[in-house]
């Protein structure tokens, strides 16, 4: 051969190399082709040259589990550079088929590179899915935490108990954990339960050997009727799973994993309480009580004072239903009682005692009986109602002044003084006075007369300070408004707040205040109000249907509260709800 013509030959395969070397490559690498519907797929997309503006497929078929990690390598070996950068994502797939993963982009240069489409078919599931699990899936499946209901159907106000634990296998552990979401226990009297310290304690989950922490305690008293639902406890957890990595020992390290565990929600279904039997006297105590009525002595003297304790003891809601009241005769002057409560919570529900204590004061002397008082309440454990009534208890006053159907010519000779004048009965009255005379000064060119002059004058900066604030406040078209709503809802509502505590005057008084703020507000007579028309016309009117609809469920309120038992709280609530609805409805009313 020419060695012209050979020296040209290597020339040109020293180019080819030179040009082959210098190629920019851009690829997409999948782990398989063929997987379970149950398995993990790994991409990677791999450079040979750093780019910019990296964008992935959408990866529409499939959830993005983990990524996307990047990772770069840059030696060199024998005098040559090389240079490796790795995206990677980890997919799961959403269902069985075959499906196409789209082309990604990268700017290299100022040119733009794609990868060639990949097609991935899923199958069933399969039995020992390849490769090594995802951390985040051994966390899943060894870390649980339970909401434990003592009771999902109790009557209403009986209490139940919810006891969250966190359950982790043998195989992991949790180094930490805080809650995201706190649940709001709607349509509930709650009481939380202290726990004092996370102690480790070993159980079953699902018939296999696990560890578990007590993380909160919660006592629940259903205010309701119904299907009641709880709201779940979220927690981050950080997870120390096993990975098939090993130290110089051969001890296998652990890799820490951030997830999020739910108790998941729950359904109460509350029952009511049984009408058959229901007592007249019934104020919606539930659970196992006594009842005592006592006095700190039944004799005295009148204006003397004695003390009378109406108390209730056991294990029920016991700080939600009133006690009876005293009735005594006319002649024993009552006081207000003083209530007190010696309640303690525990997972069982409210144990302890409830009084109120009546200061009684009488005025005359005599005999007065103080009428023996019933208590009635609903046992959940005989599901029946109980009764429980006091003595007659007589209260003897022995010395003081009688009642005014006594003869009025016989006066109690305790009732006047005779009085015996002489010369010195009013001795103590002063006949002499040492009085000096009033100085005077003359009233012109005094303090008090500049002061006068002047106040005038000073009063003018605020006057016109007061009238700018009167315009603004004029000005404010939506504050007035407000302002307005607010006084309308209080007029109104005046007198359901005089007969709080007092169910059926409550009530009556409450329902009475919307229809008058309805016909005074819609132009419509009583006899024309029904619910369909009040929502039908409100709605019109430009009234969110959201503060429709409250204002129709107080309405419903008003008329079930005639026929089951409401607590203080409750009519709270009904009041305070019924206050806001109006002036919302004030404020939107067009």
């Amino acid at each position: 051969m020419n060695p012209i013509i050979k020296n040209i030959s290597i020339l040109f395969l020293i180019l080819a190399t030179s040009i082959a070397s210098a190629q920019i490559k851009f690829e997409a690498k999948v782990s398989k082709k063929k997987l379970g519907v149950n398995e993990r797929l790994r991409i990677d997309f791999e450079m040979n040259q750093d780019g910019d503006n990296f964008v992935p497929p959408s990866f529409e078929d499939f959830d993005v589990v983990g990524g996307p990690n990047t990772s770069v390598s840059n030696y060199s070996r024998n005098g040559k550079r090389s240079f490796n950068k790795t995206y990677s994502y980890f997919l799961a797939p959403k269902q069985r088929g075959k499906f196409t993963i789209k082309q990604a982009t990268i700017e290299i240069d100022g040119e733009t590179y794609k990868t060639f489409p990949i097609t991935i078919e899923v199958t069933a599931a399969v039995n020992k899915p390849n490769g090594e699990t995802a951390a985040s899936d051994v966390a899943a499946e060894n870390v649980h935490l339970i909401a434990e209901v003592s009771k999902s159907d109790p009557y209403l106000n009986e209490a139940i108990t919810v006891v969250y634990k966190l359950y982790v296998s043998l195989e992991t552990t949790v180094s930490g954990w805080q809650e995201k979401d706190k649940p709001r226990y709607n349509d509930f009297w709650s009481q939380n339960i202290e726990v004092k310290g996370f102690n480790v304690m070993n159980g079953d989950y699902k018939g296999e050997e696990y560890r578990y922490v007590v993380l909160k305690k919660v006592v629940l008293y259903p205010q309701k009727t119904g299907a009641l639902k709880l709201e779940p406890l979220v927690l981050d957890v950080n997870v120390e799973v096993p990975s098939n990595r090993r130290d110089i020992f051969g001890r296998r390290l652990m890799t820490k994993v951030p997830q999020v565990v739910t108790a998941g929600s729950r359904t109460i279904n509350v029952k009511p309480l049984p009408e058959q039997g229901k007592p007249s006297d019934f104020k919606g105590a539930v659970g196992n009580f006594s009842f005592n009525v006592t006095t700190s002595k039944t004799q005295l003297n009148a204006t003397e004072s004695l003390q009378a304790k109406l108390e209730v003891k056991g294990k029920g809601n016991l700080k939600l239903f009133e006690l009876p009241k005293l009735t005594v005769p006319s002649s024993l002057e009552v006081y207000e009682p003083e209530h007190q409560e010696n309640v303690r919570t525990n997972l069982s529900g409210m144990q302890g005692g409830i009084s109120d204590t009546y200061t009684v004061v009488p005025q005359y002397r005599g005999k007065y009986p103080v009428p023996s008082i019933s208590f009635s309440y609903f046992d959940p454990d005989t599901e029946s109602y109980k009764r429980i009534t006091s003595e007659e208890i007589v209260i003897d006053v022995l010395e003081g002044p009688m009642a005014s159907n006594t003869n009025a010519e016989n006066p109690s000779p305790s009732t006047k003084q005779s009085v015996n004048p002489d010369t010195n009965t009013f001795a103590f009255i002063k006949t002499g006075s040492n009085w000096l005379p009033i100085k005077k000064e003359p009233f012109f060119n005094s303090t008090g007369f500049w002061s006068l002059v002047l106040l005038p004058f000073l009063a003018i900066p605020l006057a016109i300070v007061v009238r700018r604030k009167k315009d603004e406040r004029d000005a404010d078209v939506q504050g007035n408004r407000i302002r307005k709503a607010d006084r309308l809802a209080k007029k109104y509502l005046s007198e359901a707040k005089k007969a709080m505590g007092q169910k059926e005057s409550f009530y009556l008084a409450l329902e009475k205040a919307l229809h008058n703020y309805l016909k005074a507000k819609l132009n419509i007579e009583t006899s024309d109000f029904n619910k369909e028309k009040i929502e039908s016309l409100l709605i019109e009117r430009h009234v969110e249907p959201d503060v429709v609809s409250d204002f129709i469920s107080i309405l419903e309120n008003c008329e079930l509260a005639r026929y089951t038992p409401i607590t203080q709280v409750t009519m709270q609530n009904d009041y305070d709800k019924a206050a806001k609805t109006i002036s919302l409805i004030d404020k939107q009313l067009r």
